[in-house]
């Protein structure tokens, strides 16, 4: 008799600082009886840069502020049946979306730029230039939310979330029994 088929989970980080992906190793041992159900494909964690074939879950982390990271997450919903967004970043856009409080009509991207690589107070870019190469993604006009780019099944809260958080949230979806979280189960303290 055959194995069951293990489920395939796809991982992507896009505007934000690792630390979801980070806290996915805080589910400590229980990874691996997480592994046996499961088989990694697109994912930092394995160094795989493209889907290999159709996946039952993905998680994406962070926030959407440049052309690449919305090219990413539309790879993502097409291939996978599950979409989840792990934390803030994803969920709100987090820490990066900070910029989004300073854009607007009288401070342009341009201004923002400026500041970043110029005028800062703690700026030391002798060559007065701003990193502009057709090698990197074009800045979008603001960081947005993954819900704002495509649709998300389920959102998995935190700053980072806890291990305990998500494993349960991932081995309830493998055993078709998640149906939300228990109000006492999230807690940030």
């Amino acid at each position: 008799m055959s194995e069951p088929r293990k489920a395939r989970i796809a991982t992507v980080s896009l505007a934000g600082c690792f630390g979801c992906h980070m806290a996915l190793l805080d589910i400590d041992e229980r990874l691996v009886e997480l592994m046996k159900l499961v088989d990694v494909d697109r994912s930092p964690l394995t160094d795989i840069k493209h889907f290999t074939r159709r996946c039952d879950i993905g998680i994406v982390e962070g926030g959407c502020c440049n052309e690449e990271n919305v090219h990413v997450l539309w790879d993502f919903r097409r291939n996978c049946d599950v979409l989840i967004a792990i934390g803030q970043c994803a969920i709100m856009g987090g820490l990066p979306a900070m910029r989004n409080a300073i854009m607007h009509s009288d401070a342009p991207l341009r201004e923002c730029l400026d500041e970043a690589y110029i005028t800062g107070k703690y700026i030391r870019n002798t060559t007065h230039g701003i990193p502009n190469d057709p090698a990197l993604p074009l800045l979008l006009d603001r960081v947005y939310p993954c819900g704002e780019v495509v649709e998300i099944d389920y959102q998995i809260p935190g700053c980072a979330p806890s291990g305990d958080i998500i494993f349960n949230t991932l081995s309830g979806l493998l055993a078709g029994r998640f149906r939300g979280f228990e109000r006492d189960k999230i807690r940030f303290d």
